[in-house]
């Protein structure tokens, strides 16, 4: 008989044990193994049995086993000091509350997808994960963070394989009583709501569940509430799921009912009101939107309300491609926004200027995603070097008549957190060495360039330790492989070969992420016989363990999967490669430190950053890697392998792709396999174990999720909440104001004039040149720009290159045509081809850059050719 309701019935616990629930309820369990280990103590059946989740565990241990515990003194000392380090924790000073200067009072942290842990399903890969350690690595440091998105009912989906090696999706129920979430309850015990109007009357109601991560609480919101319709009941259904008015409706829950959701907990807390907004990705853009609704019911005009809405926002871009952006018919949009919709004070056609792609190349029916959150954000950045390259390259249109390099675009690259995919076995073996405080502290916070202990370790316990790990995957593969096989319809008799799968001894190499084209699964299966010779090899083998999930709506990438496992189904091979199905967190935790080498060979350059490499590393994994990401900044010879790449513009996919294939294949017959396998007087493989000891110390401290938000922290947040608070209404209906008038005159901005005092087209290393500049400035006055020379070294096309800029300034007052000169020296500061040229830019005190507004003269190409502006 099938139930017709479901509900969960908690146990009640004896008083000695009520500490229990704080920290089964507090995800800090999820990094902190001595808790884990705790509540493994209680019931280790029990704890296997509830996938290592504290709140499923204590929903299933008999009565008799807790009042066992109630009378065991030893368990409840352990309890006792838990509870007091947790305290600790959430409520002593830590590195942000050390720093000088006035830093946010709180920073909302905006994210579709969060993967905290595998308790807490609501991620689907890279971009969630992030979201995720960037809240535990803003615990750890202190910084008041409030994190918020979306409680999917149905979270990502789970996957299996068919008989075939087809992708199965599978989509579980999550009830929110049985994960580590409390509802946000009103003063009254009511609990907490915020809504939505939508079109013809109707109304999307979410309530507010709360999951308390660390000292970060992140918010979640739930559409599934009865006072909802059976349509809006679903927005929230499933990550990426539906249509694009699900999608839309979605976005519009996360970024508008996402900054009611933080009001609505900070009148309820107490907790300060944030200063920053931060936007992961374009998903969550309409925040801003509801940011200016808020100011114009206070009284200030739309243009101020988004000077004083961008000064405080970070925008960060996790996708060098346009086709990773959510866009949406612009009658769509139009639809759900106006009188008879949300946002009512707001007029239509001003919501969608900020997302409609008017610059060359976009396409103007289109309401763009990321184009919103820049045009909303003061302050935005790439995940890594060469992604903000690429990111300025690709948005260069919404700052026409600059450089791509121009572009205010800035990079952070991401990290990892430490706690969260360290090995066990790794920490314990650093803290042997420094003392567990020490270890903990340089994984969480960071700080140092270098991790010199590292140094002090024995080649034998670093060899000892990476086999104990390989082992420990050795194991986990098997496991998962019967069951895979089993869901695939295979019988136990025809298993006895999966006790065979993988050695510990093994180079073992690991390649686990999403299923895009662009990441290219299958390039390792480019030449077959070529890689069965290195499965197979009689003294130098290598096994390959893979995972990763294609989108439902992806059938090449699930042709993909299908490929690399059947493959991996061949009985000569199948010993030495495996597919592991349903990759997740609790997989990664044991892939990572397992494995010898990290695999990556994308498109470059199409991996924004990549973290699966760093959170290898961080076990002592080598990386062999395309030079795309955080690899090309910081990869070097004594951390892994770069796969040279065949990105020329006359490089035809098929012919890249075997290019590179071969590149790998090379890499691993001739430097890899030769180097693990080589031993030294000691026995060991000196030279292999020299590239992990290097890894660890030098790569180690770079790739922290503590170093990435100690960079968001110091470059964004501080300089968003300085802007913020010198944007008072005053200030930004000035600056709103100034900007109207600036746009309005700019026409009759030009540059008429440009002389030096350089008798010949060449000088000397070291001379300096005087420039004067006349320049029209119409309406405007010298208060409203600068007027800059700019030089550098200029290519074969005459573009200057790594330029610098120096503003001139106004000698006198106009002339009687309006005309202002400007004079200043010009450094010849560098030998071979070298040129110069002058523009006038916009200039105010309340803006982050001159690039900002959008708008430059430059001299007209008759001046240039008369100035003779180049020196050879």
């Amino acid at each position: 008989m099938k139930a017709i309701r479901r509900l969960t019935v908690r146990p009640v616990l004896p008083d000695p044990l009520r500490p229990l629930s704080d920290l089964a309820r507090n995800l800090r369990w999820s990094w902190h193994p001595e808790t884990r280990d705790l509540f493994q103590s209680v019931d280790p059946e029990c704890w296997t049995a509830s996938g290592r989740d504290p709140v499923r565990l204590l929903g299933t241990v008999p009565p008799a086993r807790l009042a066992e515990l109630a009378d065991d003194r030893r368990f409840l000392r352990r309890l006792t000091a838990m509870a007091d380090d947790l305290d600790h924790y959430m409520t002593g000073d830590r590195w942000y509350q050390a720093q000088p200067g006035r830093l946010p009072a709180a920073v909302a942290y905006f994210s579709p997808e969060f993967g905290i842990t595998a308790a807490l399903p609501q991620y689907s890969g890279g971009l969630g994960i992030l979201a995720g350690d960037h809240l535990k690595a803003a615990s750890d440091l202190g910084v008041p963070l409030v994190g918020v998105g979306l409680l999917y009912r149905h979270g990502y989906f789970r996957q299996s394989l068919s008989r075939d090696g087809w992708q199965q999706e599978h989509y579980p129920v999550l009830d929110p009583h049985e994960l580590p979430l409390a509802p946000l309850k009103e003063s009254d015990g009511t609990p907490a709501h915020v809504a939505l109007a939508l079109p013809g009357g109707r109304e999307l109601r979410a309530r507010i569940w709360l999951a308390q991560v660390g000292r970060v609480p992140l918010l979640l919101l739930d559409s599934d509430v009865e006072e909802n319709e059976g349509g809006e009941r679903g927005v929230t259904d499933r990550l990426y799921g539906g249509g694009s008015e699900h999608r839309l409706l979605q976005e519009m829950l996360l970024g508008i009912g996402g900054v009611r959701a933080v009001r609505t907990y900070c009148r309820l807390t107490g907790h300060a009101a944030p200063e920053v907004f931060h936007t992961n990705e374009g998903h969550a853009g309409f925040l801003g939107l509801e940011r200016i609704a808020e100011l114009c019911d206070e009284g200030l005009e739309f243009g101020a309300a988004l000077e004083a809405v961008r000064a405080g926002t970070v925008f960060t871009t996790h996708t060098p491609v346009p086709a990773g952006i959510d866009r949406f018919d612009r009658e769509l949009v139009a639809r759900h926004f106006g009188p008879d919709s949300e946002l009512p004070r707001i007029d239509v056609e001003r919501v969608l200027r900020l997302g409609m792609e008017t610059y060359p190349g976009g396409e103007p029916g289109l309401f763009n995603m990321a184009v919103m959150g820049l045009r909303l954000a003061q302050r935005a950045n790439g995940v890594s070097l060469l992604h903000g390259g690429v990111s300025r390259g690709m948005f260069a249109g919404l700052w026409p008549g600059f450089d791509a390099d121009e572009v205010p675009i800035t990079s952070v690259t991401n990290g990892v957190h430490a706690p969260t995919w360290v090995a066990p076995e790794v920490l314990r073996l650093g803290a042997r060495k420094i003392g567990a405080q020490r270890a903990e502290d340089a994984l969480a916070v960071g700080g140092s360039d270098r991790w010199d202990s590292v140094a002090d370790i024995p080649d034998q316990d670093i060899w000892e330790l990476r086999r104990t790990l390989r082992a420990q995957l050795v194991e986990e593969v098997r496991e998962r492989l019967r069951a895979s096989w089993r869901q695939r319809g295979a019988g136990t008799a025809e298993l006895g070969w999966i006790d065979d799968v993988l050695d510990p001894d093994v180079l073992t190499i690991g390649f686990a992420r999403r299923v895009p084209s662009y990441k290219r699964l299958t390039l390792m299966l480019r030449d077959r016989d070529r890689l069965m010779d290195l499965l197979l090899h009689p003294e130098r083998p290598i096994q390959i363990v893979v995972a990763g999930k294609a989108h439902p709506a992806d059938d090449g990438g699930k042709r993909l999967v299908q490929e690399l496992v059947r493959f991996a189904d061949d009985p000569r091979v199948r010993h030495r490669i495996v597919f592991l199905p349903d990759y997740g967190m609790a997989m990664a935790q044991k892939l990572y430190p397992g494995c010898d080498i990290w695999l990556n060979n994308p498109l470059r350059p199409l991996e924004a950053c990549g973290t699966s490499g760093m959170k290898a590393a961080l076990n002592g994994c080598l990386n062999l890697s395309v030079l795309d990401g955080w690899w090309d900044e910081w990869y070097q010879p004594d951390f892994g392998w770069a796969i040279p790449t065949a990105d020329g513009a006359g490089t035809d996919p098929d012919r890249r792709d075997a290019v590179e294939a071969n590149a790998l294949y090379d890499l691993l017959e001739q430097r890899i396999t030769p180097r693990f396998y080589e031993r030294g007087a000691s026995g060991l493989p000196d030279r292999w174990l020299e590239m992990v000891r290097r890894t660890l110390s030098l790569l180690g401290p770079k790739v922290l999720a503590g170093r990435m938000v100690r960079e968001y922290v110091e470059r964004l947040y501080a300089p968003a909440a300085e802007a913020h608070r010198a944007m008072d209404p005053d200030s930004a209906r000035g600056l709103a104001e100034w900007k109207a008038r600036v746009r309005a005159a700019w026409s009759g901005v030009s540059v008429d004039h440009v002389e030096t005092s350089a008798a010949t087209a060449s000088a000397e290393l070291g001379a300096t040149l005087g420039l004067r500049v006349r320049v029209k400035l119409g309406d405007l006055a010298p208060e409203d720009v600068e007027v800059q020379a700019v030089s550098g070294r200029v290519d074969s096309e005459d573009r200057i290159t790594d330029a610098a800029k120096v503003p001139l300034k106004p000698v006198g007052g106009p002339d009687l045509e309006g005309r202002w000169v400007y004079e200043g020296p010009l450094a010849l500061d560098r030998t071979g081809p070298f040129g110069y040229t002058v523009r006038v830019l916009p200039a105010h005190r309340l803006l982050a850059s001159g690039v900002e507004t959008g708008l430059v003269a430059v001299p007209s190409g008759d001046l240039v050719e008369a100035a003779g502006l180049l020196m050879r």
